[in-house]
């Protein structure tokens, strides 16, 4: 196996987990760390936090993991364990890496933000992300999204970070325009959340967009 690749780039710790376009199982989990926030894997010390945000209706709605799993409120924190450990299976199966976003000074999490790769050898990926209630409206949605969008476009291999965000979620495609994605368009009908199916705005960024 390759060895990894580790360097800093405008402040940012990179490391290149990519092998001939996939994931490799046996390499750390990254940490990328700005000096002001820090997106890395999820912990156990993470449980109370997942718990926190668990009863949320918009992060149920749009996380893959809360809402593969249906989760609602609980002090079980070894069901919040479980949701963790559900996460890591995501990045090991190189579908996902599912960032917790976190305070780089006290390492506490504060958010999601997720990479998904399900096309990556057609050279796209998807990016989603969430904060915590407590925490939104300071700008540390769009801080992670401009780390993981420069992360991802570091090693060869993704041209294109795509991402969704329904029209009603006005703070979230603003975020997203913010950090210099494109609107291309609506998706009528294109998200399946519970019993309906929603519409979403498409957004992109491409590796050769002036950022």
């Amino acid at each position: 196996m390759k060895p990894l690749s580790l360097r800093r780039e405008r402040g940012l710790v990179l490391v290149n987990v990519w092998e001939i376009g996939a994931m490799s199982m046996f390499a750390p989990f990254p940490r990328i760390d700005d000096g002001t926030l820090v997106l890395r894997n999820f912990s156990d010390d993470d449980a109370r936090f997942i718990e926190e945000v668990s009863d949320d209706p918009l992060i149920t709605l749009i996380d893959p993991v809360l809402a593969q799993s249906k989760v609602q409120a609980t002090s079980d924190v070894d069901q919040m364990q479980a949701l963790i450990d559900l996460a890591r299976s995501h990045y090991v199966a190189g579908v996902r890496y599912y960032f917790a976003i976190a305070d780089a000074e006290t390492d506490h999490a504060i958010g999601h933000i997720g990479l998904g790769l399900k096309d990556l050898q057609a050279g796209r990926a998807s990016i989603g992300y969430w904060i915590a209630e407590r925490k939104r409206g300071q700008g540390a949605a769009g801080h992670a999204l401009r780390m993981l969008s420069a992360w991802a476009f570091t090693p060869p291999g993704i041209d294109r970070l795509e991402l969704y965000a329904e029209p009603s979620n006005e703070a979230s495609w603003r975020t997203a325009e913010r950090a210099g994605y494109q609107r291309e368009g609506l998706l009528r009908r294109w998200w399946p959340a519970e019993d309906e199916r929603r519409d979403v705005y498409l957004y992109s960024l491409l590796r050769s967009d002036p950022r």
